[in-house]
């Protein structure tokens, strides 16, 4: 499939020639959500913990005579049947993470980026360039239309685009290796480089 490249100024700069085994598979909803629930679980800390009776504050004396009450044989106040005693069975840390294989992971990314381009969400541009001024790519963005919005560069990003586009709200800049499904599916557009094309499509084949 043929796309449109574009300058950051929003005149043309050509067009390309984009892989249908990348941009053109007709997305399924199940092997996104997949890739979207493995990654936020590979994301969360897990460190949530409780306290259980072995490590609940209080007195280790016997609360009351083992005879002759008419109640429970009760030996401790640390049972999880009494107000402020040890939780029984509660969250400990753990982790979230389960396993992906890689050829479902590359798929997965494949039908993130076929995804955007069958909505038409997906930009391709020359070069994210910029001399570190983030009101000029400010503006830029601005008149181009762009809202909330991924850029995906080649192997590395031009460090003085990194920094203008530092503190602009909605927008990410991530280099090729640092593509994934959550980030490309948060954003209403994904804009991707010449480079950062190539890189892709030599990552994923």
């Amino acid at each position: 499939m043929k796309l449109d490249v574009i300058k950051l100024d929003g005149e043309k700069a050509g067009d390309i020639e984009l892989d249908a085994d990348l941009f053109g598979l007709e997305p399924r909803a199940d092997i996104l959500h997949r890739m979207v629930r493995w990654q936020r679980a590979r994301a969360q800390q897990g460190t949530h913990k409780v306290k259980t009776r072995s490590e609940v504050s209080y007195s280790t004396k016997k609360i009351y005579r083992q005879k002759g009450t008419g109640g429970a044989r009760h030996g401790s106040k640390k049972a999880p049947i009494f107000r402020k005693g040890g939780i029984y069975k509660g969250p400990t840390p753990r982790s979230h993470e389960h396993d992906l294989p890689k050829k479902f992971r590359k798929l997965g990314l494949r039908h993130a980026l076929s995804a955007k381009a069958k909505a038409g969400e997906l930009v391709v541009i020359e070069a994210a360039e910029s001399e570190g001024k983030t009101s000029v790519l400010a503006k830029q963005l601005k008149n181009l239309g762009w809202k909330r919005t991924l850029i995906i560069d080649g192997a590395a990003v031009n460090e003085g685009f990194a920094r203008a586009a530092q503190n602009i709200e909605g927008l990410d800049v991530l280099p090729s290796m640092g593509a994934n499904v959550y980030d490309i599916l948060k954003r209403d557009t994904l804009v991707i480089t010449k480079a950062g094309v190539e890189a892709l499509e030599a990552r994923l084949k």
